[in-house]
């Protein structure tokens, strides 16, 4: 990653009449997110996520919203309205390291690729119907075992596989704005923060030793949080200044 050791450069050109309403679009996906993500925690919190299949079968049955909520309905949203970000913030930041940007917008787009193909959220509310409406118990057992599956495959392999995608494909834009002078330090570092955060709890989720605190790797997972929330909000804020026109130099990086 040698590219991203080199003097900062003034990359205010990019912010032209061509892209403002990408700048808009995309700064309201990142202030949309920035408010989702609040009160996403907010919601896990409040309302944990059932320990059990009947658990899970018996919150959509009885309240389908908040049962679709702790599935990660507002992780959906926040992905689907983080694309036009992603590509506002390539157009943003393609002079500082085109290269880089390059591969963290791939990144990104693989990284959700994979969570939206293998989200469960849809097939548990079918399978919760479906359960509701058994008449014998080899048909519950079925269906139980089906929910089981998705429940498992979903919450240890396909989303932390996106989680860490995602994540890495953040972490290089956080790591790139360093290099702009359209973002500010602070952005960048809250980037960094944030998504070195969240890559440290999967790893450590996985640490035979470590992995079993689970109270200390969901604090990591909730810490990231704050910085995230501020930088999607410092995001949010700069892509809309751009979509207006304003001057986009924050000033000497040195």
């Amino acid at each position: 990653m040698s590219n991203l050791n080199v003097n900062p450069v003034n990359d205010a050109e990019t912010a032209d009449s061509r892209w403002k309403g990408l700048y808009r679009i995309g700064g309201a996906g990142a202030l949309i997110t920035a408010a989702l993500l609040p009160i996403e925690i907010v919601i896990f919190a409040v309302w944990p996520q059932p320990s059990t299949v009947i658990g899970w079968f018996t919150l959509l049955q009885n309240n389908r919203l908040l049962g679709l909520l702790d599935l990660d309905l507002l992780g959906i949203f926040a992905y689907a309205l983080l694309v036009p970000t992603i590509l506002a913030l390539y157009v943003s930041l393609r002079r500082a390291s085109e290269s880089f940007m390059a591969i963290a917008a791939v990144l990104y787009f693989i990284g959700i690729t994979v969570y939206f193909a293998s989200n469960t959220i849809f097939s548990m509310l079918f399978l919760s119907d479906q359960y509701a409406a058994a008449t014998t118990d080899a048909q519950k057992s079925l269906f139980l075992a089906a929910g089981q599956a998705m429940i498992t495959f979903f919450s240890f392999t396909a989303f932390q596989e996106s989680y860490v995608i995602v994540s890495v494909a953040l972490l290089i834009i956080s790591t790139v704005m360093l290099r702009s002078l359209i973002f500010s330090k602070s952005t960048a570092y809250a980037g960094i923060l944030a998504n070195a955060f969240t890559l440290g709890a999967v790893a450590l989720e996985h640490t035979p030793v470590i992995g079993s605190y689970l109270s200390f790797i969901a604090f990591l997972y909730l810490a990231s949080i704050v910085p995230l929330t501020i930088w999607y909000a410092l995001i949010a804020h700069k892509l809309l200044q751009l979509g207006q026109g304003i001057s986009t130099e924050e000033g000497n990086p040195n």
